[in-house]
C-alpha cells in the first residue's frame, strides 16, 4: 500500500539584516540551539540553523542578506507551548530581549501573544484551547489574571459564538471533509 501524500510544515526561513542578534533572540526566548552554519552553495549568503529538538536539524533559519531598509514581508512565526505559565515565560523572555508591541488575544481556539522580534518580524507564541470557533477571532487576553479567571472568560466567549464547538468535534469534520476531497481526487 502507497503512503498517502500529506505534507508537514517542518521549518521557517527568515532573512535577517543582523543575523547574532536574531538568533540570539530566538536561542534565548525560544530555548532553541545553533546546530549548523554555513554559506550556501545556491544560496550565496549565511545561513545559522537553529532547532530545540533532537530529532529536527533545523525548526528555524535564519539568512543574512536582508535589505537594511527593507520591510519585513513575514505575516507571522509562531510557536506552540503548552500551559499559561509558558505562555507568560515567552512573554518575559521576549520583552527582556527587546520585543516591543506585546499584545495579547484570545482567538477562543487559541490563547496567543505577538510582538515584533529585533527586526520588526511579528511572532506569536499560542497555547491551544480544547474549543473551536470560527477564524479569525480576537478578544483581549490579560495573562496577570489567574489561569482560572483566563479558563472561565475563554470558556464564555466561545460558548457565546455560534460557530461554538469542542475542537474534537471540529477535527472530526475536518478529516471527513479531506477524506471526502481526497476521495475525490483518485
Amino acid at each position: 500500500m502507497q503512503t498517502p501524500y500529506q505534507p508537514h510544515l517542518s521549518h521557517f526561513g527568515v532573512f535577517c539584516r543582523d543575523i547574532e542578534r536574531m538568533k540570539n533572540f530566538y536561542c534565548t526566548v525560544f530555548d532553541l540551539q545553533e546546530t549548523d552554519r554555513g554559506v550556501g552553495f545556491t544560496f550565496p549568503f549565511t545561513i545559522v540553523f537553529l532547532s530545540g529538538h533532537a530529532d529536527q536539524h533545523h525548526q528555524l533559519a535564519l539568512a543574512s542578506s536582508r535589505d537594511p531598509q527593507g520591510p519585513s514581508t513575514v505575516m507571522q512565526i509562531s510557536f506552540k507551548v503548552q500551559t499559561l505559565d509558558h505562555l507568560r515565560e515567552a512573554r518575559r523572555r521576549a520583552l527582556e530581549c527587546g520585543a516591543t508591541r506585546m499584545r495579547g488575544l484570545n482567538h477562543g481556539n487559541a490563547l496567543s501573544i505577538y510582538c515584533m522580534d529585533p527586526e520588526d518580524n511579528t511572532v506569536e507564541v499560542y497555547l491551544d484551547t480544547p474549543w473551536y470557533v470560527r477564524q479569525p477571532h480576537g478578544d483581549p487576553l490579560d495573562l496577570e489574571q489567574d489561569d482560572a479567571a483566563i479558563w472561565a472568560e475563554t470558556e464564555r466567549i466561545v460558548r457565546a459564538d455560534p460557530s461554538f464547538m469542542p475542537v474534537e468535534e471540529w477535527s472530526a469534520r475536518f478529516a471527513a471533509r479531506r477524506a471526502a476531497a481526497q476521495g475525490a481526487a483518485r
